[in-house]
């Protein structure tokens, strides 16, 4: 298993690998799916108390991360 600050979590089998939060089911993508379709931080705390603000914050910067290796990946 993979851990990231201690709580994006990659464990093989559970939602088909992806980055999950503290080894829940919920995904960093559905964290930035919320986000994008316009919930806010408190929008999201309020129908998943089981997250922390911590939890979408570190999902934001891995996600940015991540991007930032694929540029730098696809550009050398």
């Amino acid at each position: 298993m993979y851990i990231y600050k201690n709580i994006i979590t990659l464990e093989p089998g559970k939602r088909g690998g992806k980055p999950c939060i503290r080894g829940m089911r919920i995904t960093v993508e559905d964290i930035l799916r919320w986000l994008a379709s316009g919930m806010s931080f408190e929008d999201i705390l309020l129908d998943f108390p089981e997250l922390t603000r911590k939890d979408i914050s570190v999902a934001l910067e891995f996600s940015a991360d991540q991007q930032k290796r694929t540029f730098f990946d696809v550009a050398a």
